[in-house]
This record gives structure tokens, C-alpha cells and sequence, in this order.
């Protein structure tokens, strides 16, 4: 492969990379007008989502960096999460960020650079690769959850972040090691070689492999808040600037499942039983304790960290139920990450719009919003039914297609299980809009909402809407990154 053809391949990563360094650049020559960079970090974000979409129609499918990163319709579709999930976060950042804090430049920087490293963890085809780029994003998120260094709160956000995901990291990079001990390489296809000729899934390297999966599990399962790698979740939300709490909650989430399917399909498919049974362990505890610990919450914005964490629960359904003779578990969670983009991005930015202008984050204080702001409580039902997977939202076909799933490859128990939960979060979601809605507000002021959020939020509920609604192209477009990946015809 010439250069040219690499540098076309690689447009996505390469432009995040520009842009983000004109930012900070420019972030240290411009003494005035800061208020411009946000609007050139948002319109940097266009480039290499046109080249993601430009890649994905050519049919690209192809490895570059000597096999340490693959392009192909799976990391391109999941490109394209990472560049919208951003977009709508400096969108709704503009005038929180301006009200808060003077050093706004190397803000959008990082959210850039964040978004670089999100690029690369779908496209990370080695080990190697996928760690790096982990670790990339991880030191991004620790630094963007702190940002507000006067805010105790922040700070411990961060610290609590910082000192579980060392610790996760660290178990991760231990099992790489096990891994790449015993097979002779970290190519995700060459360990799957390995594999097949040594007879991993009997004594005496069975004892190796499996100890291998957890640990790598675990590194990734603190990405995706999973329980019991959930901890930091709800405290780092709560202290990080809302506009970050909202990158956290779908950016590396959504990331964390494309490395987890792809090291799982690709890697060890010879493990599937084992791994299977793993996940299904965690799944289950996962959706019921993050949906029991949200009921108790009074904070909106620790609920959604404990209902995003039960959301996880949900997504990891489509992979336990994963047939290498059918796509629909692989699509059920493609369409659950694009769904949930939108919905959990859209109910955040909502809670940006509100604490703005409140500077509160109590559930109690939503109480008779519907007077004081309509608009904004009108979408926070649709964001909640969503949530809670009530049609017709985005959020209904999203589970409809992982608790469909789990049925077909006979897991009926595993769906009823989730379609209970998604019962208990009507509870706590719907308490908000019984607040909203049905008792008397502290006084008839009307809220005058900021601009650019309530873009934000207009943009995801019609996208909840369009999907729930009219889900056909999506699905079109889910197949074909599905078929990128190994094992699955």
C-alpha cells in the first residue's frame, strides 16, 4: 500500500489530530474572543466525519500500520458515533463552558483529542493498539472530568477516576501479557491462529486463556461501567462538568463495546461458552443493581450515571446472545449504541439547559418544569421513554433487537430479566416527569433556556423519533459494519 492510500485510510484520525492542535494553538495566540474556538472545534469535527462517511460508502475494509489498525465498515460506523457524540457536547458546552471557566480553549482541545483517541479504540485491531488507545482516551477523560480544578467535587471525580482506571489498566495490560505469552503475538487474527492449533480450550492452556479473558474484561469493563467496575461512574459524573458527563456516558461506553466485540469475535471466538457465561453474570448484575440504585437517588445526575449503567447491562444482552450463524445479536447492539447516542446525550444536554440557568442538579428542583419550560419537559419524556424503551423512540428498537436476540438463541430467561428491569426504570424516570408535570412549580417564572443546548436537544429528539419511527437505513447501515467483523457471515 503506497502512503497516499494510507493517509486517505487513516483521514479520519489524521484530521482530529490537525484540528485539535490549531485549537490549542490558536488557543495561545488568540488573547480575545475564545468564544470562536468552540464554533472551530464543532466545525472541525465535520471533516473527518465526512471522511468516516466517505470511507463507508467506497466499501473500505482494510488494514494499515503494519495490521495495528484496521478500517473498515465496523470502526468507520463506529467513527461516526464518536464524531457526532462530540459534536453534540460542544454544541451544548458553548455557554456552560463561557459561564464557568476562562480556560475554554484547551477544553475543545481535549474533546478533540478525546474524540481521536474514541476513533481509535474502534479501529485498534492489536493488542497493543487497543491498549494504547485506551489508555489515550483514559488520560483525556481524567483530565476533562477534573477540569473545574476549584470544585471539589471535580477534583474528586477525577481522583476517583483516575485511581480505578490505573487499577483496571493495570489488570488489563496483565492479561495482555498472559496472552501474548502463550500465543507468540498480539494480532488480534494471529492469536485466534494460535489458538486453533494448540488446542487452547483444554488443560493444560485452558488455565492460561481464561484468566487472560477475565483480566482483559476487566479493563474493559471499566470503560463501560460495568458492575463491579462501576464505582467511579456515578461520583465522576457528578463532579465533572455536565457537558464531559455527557461525553463519558456515550463516547468511551459506546468504544468500550466496539473492543470488547471485536476482541471477543475476533480473538477468541474458541472461548465463546466461557465467555458467554461470564457476561452473562454481569449483565444480569449490571442492569438490576444499576436500576435499584438509581430509584434511590436525588441527584438527576447520578441517576443517569446508575441508569447509563444499567443501560450497559442491556447492550451487553446483544452480545451474550451473539450467534455465528445469525447477525442479530451483533445488530441489536450496533443499534442500541446509535439509539442510545442520542437518547442519553439528549437527556444530559436537557440537564446542561436546566442547571445553567438553576445551577442545580436536585431532582426535586425539576418540580412543575412543564410551566417554566415546556419545550425542555416535553423532551425529557420522550428522552425517558427512550431510557425505559417505550415506543415509538429509538430506544424501543434497540431493545426490541437484543431482547430479540437472546430469545432466538433461547435465552428466555435473560429477556425477561431485562424487560423487567426496563419495567423498574419506569419508576424512577417517570417520577421526574411526575414532578415536571404534575405538582405546582416554586414560582411561575419562566426559565429563559440557553440557545445552543436547546439545539443540542432538538437535534437528539428528532433523532429518537426519526429512529424509533423509521429505523430501515440504520439497520442497513448496522449490517453492513456487522459483516466487517470475523465470524460473523
Amino acid at each position: 500500500m503506497d502512503w497516499a492510500e494510507t493517509l486517505i485510510l487513516l483521514s479520519p484520525q489524521l484530521l482530529l489530530v490537525v484540528w485539535a492542535l490549531l485549537v490549542l494553538g490558536l488557543d495561545l495566540v488568540v488573547k480575545k474572543a475564545k468564544d470562536g474556538l468552540a464554533y472551530l472545534a464543532l466545525a472541525g469535527l465535520a471533516p473527518p466525519l465526512g471522511a468516516a462517511i466517505y470511507l463507508l460508502a467506497r466499501g473500505t475494509a482494510q488494514p494499515v500500520l503494519s495490521g495495528m489498525v484496521q478500517v473498515d465498515a465496523f470502526s468507520l460506523y463506529f467513527t461516526i458515533i464518536a464524531c457526532l457524540a462530540s459534536g453534540l457536547v460542544i454544541l451544548a458546552s458553548m455557554e456552560y463552558m463561557k459561564a464557568r471557566t476562562r480556560y475554554r480553549g484547551e477544553f475543545y482541545g481535549l474533546v478533540l483529542l478525546a474524540t481521536l483517541a474514541m476513533t481509535l479504540m474502534a479501529a485498534s485491531s492489536n493488542l497493543i493498539m487497543i491498549y494504547l488507545s485506551i489508555e489515550f482516551m483514559s488520560l483525556t477523560s481524567y483530565v476533562l472530568v477534573g477540569y473545574f480544578r476549584d470544585d471539589p467535587k471535580s477534583s474528586e471525580g477525577g481522583l476517583k477516576y483516575f485511581l480505578f482506571g490505573a487499577v483496571t489498566s493495570s489488570l488489563m495490560l496483565y492479561g495482555m501479557t498472559l496472552m501474548y505469552g502463550a500465543t507468540g503475538t498480539t494480532d488480534l487474527s494471529g492469536i485466534a491462529s494460535a489458538l486453533t492449533g494448540m488446542q487452547a480450550t483444554m488443560a493444560p492452556w485452558r488455565f492460561v486463556f481464561l484468566p487472560a479473558i477475565l483480566l482483559m474484561l476487566a479493563g474493559f469493563s471499566f470503560k463501560m461501567a460495568l458492575v463491579p467496575f462501576h464505582q467511579w461512574a456515578p461520583d465522576a459524573y457528578e463532579g465533572a462538568p455536565t457537558p464531559v458527563a455527557t461525553l463519558l456516558s456515550v463516547g468511551p461506553k459506546a468504544m468500550g463495546f466496539a473492543v470488547l466485540l471485536r476482541v471477543l469475535l475476533t480473538a477468541v471466538p474458541h472461548f465463546q461458552f466461557d465467555w458467554v457465561a461470564i457476561l452473562m453474570g454481569i449483565s444480569l448484575v449490571t442492569m438490576t443493581l444499576g436500576n435499584l440504585t438509581a430509584m434511590r437517588q436525588t441527584n438527576i445526575k447520578r441517576m443517569l450515571a446508575y441508569s447509563s449503567i444499567a443501560q450497559a447491562g442491556y447492550i451487553l444482552v446483544g452480545i451474550i446472545s451473539i450467534d455465528l450463524f445469525s447477525i442479530v445479536g451483533v445488530l441489536g447492539v450496533l443499534l442500541y449504541l446509535m439509539a442510545y447516542l442520542f437518547t442519553n446525550a439528549g437527556v444530559f444536554i436537557a440537564v446542561i439547559a436546566f442547571s445553567h440557568v438553576t445551577n442545580s442538579d436536585e431532582i426535586e428542583d425539576y418540580t412543575g418544569l412543564a410551566r417554566r419550560a415546556p419545550a425542555l419537559a416535553g423532551a425529557m419524556v420522550i428522552f425517558f421513554m427512550s431510557l425505559a424503551g417505550l415506543p415509538p423512540t429509538a430506544g424501543f428498537v434497540g431493545k426490541l433487537f437484543v431482547f430479540g436476540a437472546a430469545v432466538k438463541v433461547g435465552y428466555y430467561y435473560l429477556a425477561i430479566i431485562g424487560v423487567l428491569n426496563s419495567v423498574i426504570s419506569v419508576v424512577y424516570y417517570f417520577n421526574v416527569v411526575r414532578l415536571m408535570f404534575f405538582l405546582p412549580p416554586p414560582t411561575e417564572e419562566r426559565l429563559s433556556l440557553p440557545r445552543f443546548p436547546m439545539v443540542a436537544v432538538l437535534i437528539s429528539v428528532v433523532m429518537v423519533l426519526i429512529i424509533g419511527l423509521y429505523p430501515q437505513p440504520l439497520i442497513d447501515l448496522v449490517t453492513r459494519s456487522v459483516t466487517a467483523l470475523a465470524m460473523v457471515p
